[in-house]
Order: structure tokens, then sequence, then C-alpha cells
């Protein structure tokens, strides 16, 4: 592929994009740092704050540990250490650097602090207000579709920003054209790709992902399903899931460690990375390969997950887990039609899973992508698949991803609003 086309440009830009550090869970983060910014616009230590978000924001933040709280879960933690000691310059590190002092302040601080939080009705999944008040005087931010998307800002009746947004995702000239996303072409770009366009982001992934992964491995987090898993086997295989599950533990639970996301998700960046770079030590795949055996199970992941959105009913660790299995059939030497069969495959064993908010057990739902990655890459390597009219399994590889898109986008929309209102009831 050559350097100057369209699709390499816009893949490296997809990567850079996408490929960032997070620290704790995108969703709690994300409203901390939409608080960090209201109050940074407010200029004041907010004395009330009222929350608005979406459904899929509550989902995810309920259960789920934010970092640097002392252990804290929730929306009133999450906006308050963001308004406390958020650095709003660092997006989803908002966190990262709360001093002793802010973390002694948090309890107090949530007694004596009205936090409201609201139900927000919103065409957009991914959607958050958060209005923070002194006095008389207040602030207001708004984040919609990504999770450093802001699109209002508001002070005291004026608008200081805003921009157009609606429910297929913000008016930006910037953003690039994911639709360019196919299976061929990202097996092409990952086999001529110039490594050093790529390395640092991919090297950052390594780096990170593997850290919080020893991290999850090595200490108490959640259910330790990663530790789980090695103790009743050793192998590769085994290890491919314990060592993806492992940083799941460790980030739902309140690590503090950055992750590399994918997709918007930490939880995705680990699983479509951390397999990977398991099966590259036990075939002592020289760097170079492994750099590209991870843009096959990145970008994969970004194919498949892009025509969900970044919430949804849907697990997005089963895209994750078919980038990942694709990233093994690659660094196994796997060509393109074994890496199109290796999606069709996982995608269709795995699709039912739901995604019923952020918390311990989604290290146990990595696990099993991850194995659906594993077992749909053997299947094929052994003669074996699944073919078009298998349930939503259609011919072509593309049509395949397109019908289980539909199905995280459109099927599960009710699945989305019960499992929602089962979970705040």
């Amino acid at each position: 592929m050559k350097k100057d086309s369209i699709v390499y440009q816009t893949y490296v830009r997809i990567l850079e994009r996408e490929l960032v550090c997070a620290m704790g869970c995108t969703e709690p983060i994300a409203l901390a740092y939409c608080a960090a910014r209201a109050r940074s616009v407010l200029g004041a230590l907010p004395d009330r704050i009222l929350v608005e978000a979406s459904g899929n924001i509550i989902k995810n933040v309920k259960s789920v540990i934010v970092p640097n709280t002392d252990g804290r879960k929730g929306m009133a933690a999450a906006a308050a250490i963001g308004v406390l000691g958020g650095d709003e310059s660092a997006l989803l590190q908002v966190i990262s650097n709360v001093s002793d002092d802010v973390k002694a302040e948090l309890g107090p601080y949530l007694e004596r602090t009205a936090i409201d939080i609201r139900f927000l009705e919103s065409d957009c999944l991914l959607d958050m207000i958060v209005t923070v008040y002194s006095g008389e005087t207040y602030a207001k931010v708004r984040i919609a579709n990504e999770h450093t998307n802001i699109v209002l800002i508001e002070r005291n009746g004026e608008v200081l920003f805003e921009k157009e947004v609606t429910d297929a995702g913000e008016k930006e000239d910037d953003v690039p054209d994911y639709n360019l996303l196919t299976v061929r072409d990202i097996y092409e770009f990952a086999c001529t790709c110039d490594l050093d366009d790529v390395r640092a982001v991919l090297d950052r992934q390594i780096e990170r992902n593997t850290a919080i992964s020893q991290e999850g491995l090595t200490h108490d987090y959640g259910a330790n399903i990663g530790k789980v898993l090695l103790k009743y086997g050793q192998d590769v295989r085994t290890r491919a899931k314990a060592s993806a599950a492992a940083g799941s533990d460790a980030r739902m639970n309140g690590c503090s460690l950055p992750v590399v996301i994918c997709s918007g998700s930490g939880n995705q960046g680990m699983t479509t990375s951390l397999p990977v770079i398991e099966y590259a030590k036990e075939l002592n795949a020289d760097h170079d390969m492994l750099l590209r055996a991870l843009l096959i199970s990145n970008l994969i992941t970004l194919h498949a997950k892009s025509g969900i959105g970044r919430l949804s009913a849907y697990c997005g660790a089963v895209s994750a887990g078919a980038g990942a299995g694709a990233g093994i059939a690659f660094i196994t030497g796997g060509n393109e039609e074994t890496i199109a069969h290796t999606i069709v495959n996982a995608l269709a064993i795995s699709s039912g899973i739901v995604c019923d908010g952020a918390k311990s057990s989604c290290a146990a739902k990595i696990a099993m992508a991850v194995e659906a990655g594993l077992l749909g890459f053997e299947m094929f390597r052994n003669g074996q698949q699944f073919y078009g009219g298998d349930g939503l399994v259609v011919k072509g590889v593309e049509n395949s991803i397109a019908n289980f898109s539909r199905l995280g986008r459109v099927g599960m929309r009710g699945t989305d609003i019960e499992i929602i209102q089962m979970m705040t009831e």
C-alpha cells in the first residue's frame, strides 16, 4: 500500500486518534473530565453539582471503582474527584496526579456538597452534562458521543462554546473516515506499513497494557480472573486469556496505572493487544512482526466496533476478542483468508454477550471473548468454519461484520433499555 494513499494516511490517523492513554474506566473518567472542565470555567470550587447522564453512562459508572478515590464507586465520586483534583488538560488521565491532600478532602467534600444525579433523555448513547454552582454563579459543560468530545460550554447563561451534535456523531471535518476500514485493506496495510509511522503508539500500547496486566496478576483485584485462569494452565492459550483478564481485574477495581485504549475502551485496548503480545513471546516473534500483528488486531477491533458505536448493550470485548484472534492468526502465519474466517467465526461464537456495565465481571467476559477469537482461528486452521446462513453469518466477511454491527447498534437497543432499567431500579 502506498504511503501517500488516502487509505494509508487514514489508517495512521485512526490509530493515533484511538490508541491513547486513559487511567481508569473511560466512562467515570470522562465524567471526571467533564466536571474538571466545568469547575475550570466556574473559577471556584462548586458548592453544588448537577450531573445529567445518558443511561449507558450511568450503567458504566455505577459499579466500577474510580481511581484515587479510596475505593469509591459511582457518579458522585467521579464528579467530585474531577472538581477537587482533576487536571482537564490531561484529558482521559484527568485524575492521574491527584495529591494526597485532595484524596483526604474527598470524603468531607462529598458529605457537605449536594450532588444531584439525573437521567438524561438523549439520542446519543454517550451523553453527559455537568453543571457546577458557586452561590448564584454556574458553569455547564456537555460531552457527547466520544469521551472527551465537548459540545457545549456555558457560564451564567452565556454560551462560550458550542458545536452541532447528532445521534450519528459530532460534526467535525477532521475525523478520519472509518468507512475506509476493510479487512482486505487492513491486511495490506499491516503487511506493507512503514512501522516508523505507527511505532510510537504501538510501543506505548505494549508497555502500558503489559504493565497493568502484570499488576493484576501480582496483586489482589476484584475477582482475580487472571490468577484463576493461570491456576489451571500455563500454556500460551491460557496465558493469552489471563493476561487480558488480569488487566481488567486491575482496571475495574481502582488501579491507577494507565492503559492504551481502543475504540474508547481500556478493556477493549487490553483485549485486542495482550493476547497477541503473549503469542509473540511464545513464538519468539521479532518486535516488528509483533507491531504488524497489533496493526491487524487494533484495526479489526475498530472495524468491527465502528458500526456499533462507543456504547451499547453489546459487549465491546466481543469485537476486541475477534481482533485479537485476527492478530494471532497473522502472527502465526495466517493470510488474509485465514484472518477473515477467524473474524467471522469469532463473532458467530460470542456475539450474544451483553454489556451490563463496567465492573469486575468484565475480566471474565474478556477471557471468554479471547477464547472465541482463538477458537475462531483454530477452527479455520483445522478446516472448519461457519457458513452463510449459520445464524447471522452471511457470505463475505464485510457482510458478516455489518450484520453483527447492526445487531449491536439497532437490534439490542431494547435490550440496552431493559438492562439500564434493571440496574437502576
